[in-house]
């Protein structure tokens, strides 16, 4: 009796629960849709690959547009179906961006709401969508972010870089000799690169690196919120070695985070070695400390100075 008292009085609790987390729901989308306004072009971010990571309001804004500006729109009518909003979509894509620019200003004029999709994440990073939002606000239409999902952040968010500059480059070139040329100013940054890059030139894009720094650190995500969802991270030498073993890891949409160059020239510096140097640049100027944390710890005196510099350059 008291089993069944118990199972009753949880399905009660879940049921009371379950409600309330609906109506907040409803209540948070409906706020979002109230916050939707004519006139306005809503550059929204959509999943990278898991079509749970859409939020509220790009649902809420994507249900509310008159017209959806779409780079393939096969791709985000089937993002529109698994959420059972039936919009209006028109392709804009990087052949055509410039032509419709004119005639979504129109719309615009007319008091229409415009929504701006790319096939996954933001528009206008690595995809169409900046020379349709500088257009209209060149004519004076307020262009507004609906942020979402990142392949760019979530890579570095995984990837353990401490610091807070990074830069990214988005896809490298496809030419060997553009791509050398452009790793050989990354031999000795201070700072994460982060890069995309495609499954047929990956091999030959980690030959290029392995030739200028094949024990650079660097991490390989692949397929980020989809099922095959992969982080490969050590040397290029092991990256490269890891894809030609398995020929799945070659496979799907890439984004590469290279390690700043400090990584590997302090890695043999103890934590300790490390505190102390640390402590004594904060009283003493660098070469002096360097000087004193090297007698102190036995470390070299030169990879001590290179580390306050690293320091100091972010």
């Amino acid at each position: 009796m008291w089993f069944r008292r118990i199972i009753g009085l949880t399905f009660i609790i879940y049921n009371v629960c379950f409600s309330d987390g609906i109506l907040m729901f409803q209540k948070h989308l409906q706020k979002a849709s109230d916050s939707v306004v004519g006139g306005t072009l809503y550059v929204v971010a959509t999943p990278i690959g898991n079509l749970a990571d859409i939020t509220l309001r790009a649902l809420a804004v994507l249900q509310k547009a008159d017209i959806i500006c779409a780079e393939d729109t096969r791709v985000t009518a089937q993002l529109l179906s698994a959420y059972g909003i039936q919009g209006k979509l028109v392709s804009v894509r990087e052949h055509n961006e410039r032509q419709m620019a004119d005639k979504i200003v129109g719309y615009l004029s007319d008091g229409m709401v415009v929504a701006q999709v790319s096939d996954a994440g933001t528009p206008a990073v690595c995809d169409p969508g900046a020379k349709l939002a500088r257009r209209v606000r060149e004519v004076g239409f307020k262009v507004v972010p609906v942020v979402g999902a990142s392949a760019v952040m979530a890579a570095l968010s995984v990837a353990g870089v401490a610091g807070s500059d990074f830069y990214f480059n988005g896809f490298v070139p496809p030419k060997s000799g553009e791509r050398r040329k452009l790793f050989a100013k990354w031999v000795r940054v201070a700072f994460p690169v982060v890069m995309f890059e495609t499954p047929h030139r990956i091999g030959a894009t980690l030959a290029d690196m392995a030739e200028l720094f094949p024990e650079r650190r660097l991490m390989l995500a692949r397929e980020i919120t989809k099922t095959f969802e992969t982080f490969l991270s050590g040397t290029v030498g092991e990256i490269q070695t890891a894809l030609a073993a398995d020929g799945n890891q070659s496979r799907g949409e890439m984004v590469l985070v290279l390690y700043p160059a400090q990584d590997e020239k302090h890695e043999g510096l103890s934590e300790s070695a490390q505190n102390i140097m640390k402590i004594l640049t904060a009283e003493l100027p660098t070469k002096q400390a360097a000087e004193l944390a090297a007698k102190i710890t036995g470390e070299g005196k030169k990879a001590l100075y290179d580390l306050a510099l690293s320091w100091k350059n972010k």
